[in-house]
């Protein structure tokens, strides 16, 4: 079954996409939580003269997303943790605290955004990770750990 999803679905598309899913996934939940519409002829039409209009809109917010990117690549953000005497942290950090960093040095990034390219942060010292900035743009940046 063909839909237009409306809002971005994690590993199915972005909003205005045209997927094509099983109808049960389409009619039981895409469709009743606003995630999607059925991609009739009309809607069709509809969708692409949306497209159309939007399209100069759409080369703004790619540029913008490439200047948030090479901005994170220039940013080395510092994280703080509670430490043990040995140099290991307590628990470890979190994309949330990352944001909360970002959003102290100036970008206004959201933790969903963040991903930590290292395995996992349980000491003291320097990592990397990235941030989706737009639809398939990506800005990298490294952060310190720090003890409090």
């Amino acid at each position: 079954m063909e839909i237009i999803l409306k809002k971005d679905v994690a590993k199915l598309g972005n909003a205005d996409d045209i997927v094509t899913v099983k109808a049960g996934y389409a009619i039981n939940y895409l469709i009743p939580q606003g995630y999607a519409i059925l991609a009739t002829e009309s809607a069709k039409k509809v969708h692409a003269e949306n497209i159309r209009q939007r399209a100069h809109k759409e080369a703004k917010l790619r540029a913008d997303a490439e200047a948030l990117a090479a901005r994170l690549a220039e940013t080395l953000v510092k994280v703080t943790a509670k430490v043990s005497e040995t140099g290991k942290i307590y628990g470890s950090v979190t994309t949330a605290q990352i944001a909360e960093a970002l959003v102290a040095a100036g970008l206004d990034i959201d933790k969903k955004d963040v991903t930590i390219l290292s395995e996992s942060v349980k000491e003291l010292g320097t990592y990397e990770a990235s941030v989706k900035c737009y639809k398939d743009i990506k800005g990298t940046f490294k952060f310190e750990v720090v003890a409090e």
